[in-house]
C-alpha cells in the first residue's frame, strides 16, 4: 500500500496551532511516501510566513513535493514581485519551483503555474505541458501517476470557473493521454473529486484539497486534507482517495468520506 498525504493552501500567518498539530499527528499516524502541498504555502509572501511553514516542513520529516501558489508570490511588494518574485519562496523552500517525487510505487510532478504578472490566476505553458507528458511517459508501469498543480483543471462550483488554470484545455487531454491517473490543486478551498476524459477515452481524475491549517476556510467547510492510497496485486491496480476533516471537538483530523478511483491501464 502506498500513500499519498495532499495538503494545499496552508496559507502560513493564518494558521491554527491546534489544526498544524492535527496535521503533523496524522502525518506520523499514516507515514505517507510522500506529502504533497499544492501552493498557497503563505498568506502574503512575508519572511516570517515562510519561516513558518519551513518549521512546518522540518517538524513532518517526511519526503515533500511542495509547489508555489499565487499568495507565494510578494503582492504589496513591488520591487520584489517585479524583480525577484520567488526570492522568499526560494530561500525557505529551496530553489526547485517544479519538483518531482519518484519511488517505485509513485511518479509526482509539480508544476509552478503562478505568474508573477497575475493578482491570481494561474496559466500553463506549451513548454510545461511537453515537459510534463515526457516525464509521463518515462513512469513505471506500476507507479501511480500524479500532477500537481495550484489552480484547479475542473470546476463543480460555477462561480469557481473564473479560477480554472489557463491552458488547462491543451494540458489536461495531453496529459491523460500521456498517462496521468491525478491531478492534485487547491486554490478555491473546497474539496471534491472530478473525472477527466482525453480524446481517446481515456480517464483520469481531477482531485482538490481544501485549506489544511488556515482559518480562511470555505464557508461550512472545515479544514480538510486528502490521503490517497494505491496498491497493485498481481497486475492489478486499486486506488482510493479519502477526504479527511478537522474535528473541533477532537482536535484531530477525521475521514469522513472515500472513492474508489478507477485508473486506466
Amino acid at each position: 500500500m502506498a500513500r499519498v498525504l495532499h495538503l494545499s493552501d496552508t496559507h502560513f500567518g493564518t494558521e491554527q496551532a491546534p489544526v498544524v498539530e492535527a496535521v503533523l499527528s496524522l502525518a506520523r499516524e499514516l507515514m505517507p511516501e510522500v506529502v504533497v502541498l499544492s501552493g498557497d504555502i503563505t498568506q502574503r509572501a512575508r519572511t516570517g510566513q515562510f519561516a513558518a511553514a519551513r518549521a512546518f516542513l522540518c517538524r513532518l520529516g517526511l519526503p515533500t513535493l511542495v509547489i508555489p501558489g499565487n499568495h507565494d508570490i510578494p503582492l504589496f511588494n513591488v520591487a520584489a514581485r517585479m524583480l525577484n518574485p520567488y526570492g522568499g519562496y526560494q530561500r525557505a523552500l529551496g530553489m526547485v519551483l517544479e519538483p518531482v517525487f519518484s519511488n517505485e510505487r509513485v511518479l509526482a510532478i509539480g508544476v509552478n503555474t503562478t505568474r508573477p504578472s497575475r493578482h491570481k490566476n494561474g496559466e500553463v505553458s506549451r513548454e510545461q505541458i511537453d515537459r510534463v507528458c515526457q516525464q509521463l511517459r518515462q513512469a513505471h508501469p506500476h507507479q501511480l501517476r500524479i500532477v500537481v498543480v495550484h489552480q484547479p483543471v475542473r470546476a463543480v462550483v460555477e462561480s469557481d470557473t473564473r479560477n480554472l488554470l489557463i491552458g488547462r484545455e491543451a494540458a489536461v487531454p495531453a496529459w491523460v493521454d500521456a498517462g496521468m491517473d491525478i491531478v492534485l490543486g487547491g486554490h478555491v478551498h473546497l474539496p471534491y473529486v472530478a473525472p477527466l476524459l482525453a480524446n481517446s477515452g481515456r480517464r483520469a481524475w481531477a482531485v482538490q484539497a481544501g485549506t489544511a491549517v488556515s482559518h480562511r476556510v470555505r464557508g461550512s467547510i472545515p479544514n480538510s486534507v486528502n490521503v490517497i492510497e494505491y496498491h497493485v496485486d498481481d497486475g492489478h491496480v486499486g486506488c482510493a482517495v479519502q477526504r479527511w476533516d478537522y474535528d473541533r471537538r477532537d482536535k484531530a483530523f477525521a475521514a469522513v468520506e472515500s472513492m474508489v478511483l478507477a485508473l486506466s491501464r
